[in-house]
């Protein structure tokens, strides 16, 4: 079940805001264009250490960011041996535009 109330919150902070922004170009960017990301689950997952260079924040940091993103739903992490893979909640997506409309 979606949350608005949590994505919202979550979404409040500037950097958890700008992070989200990113993961959600990044994802629609590797849909239309799946092809050159062979291999990582349909091109939709993010590296947590390419968010921790393009944003210039500690991993701790970063870490905390994605951990509040996901407690709210708005992505899903798995960790792949060093890497952390982030997927974007489409419906949590579609959650917000609803609320919106």
């Amino acid at each position: 079940m979606i949350d608005e109330v949590k994505i919202f919150k979550a979404l409040s902070s500037e950097q958890r805001l700008t992070i989200f922004r990113k993961l959600y170009e990044w994802h629609m960017a590797m849909s239309e264009d799946a092809e050159h990301f062979v291999g990582v689950d349909a091109g939709v997952d993010k590296c947590f250490t390419k968010a921790c260079c393009c944003m210039g924040l500690s991993r701790s940091t970063i870490s905390h960011h994605f951990k509040e993103l996901e407690n709210a739903g708005l992505i899903t992490c798995t960790k792949n041996c060093q890497s952390h893979l982030c997927k974007v909640n489409m419906e949590a997506v579609e959650a917000v535009r609803n609320f919106l409309t």
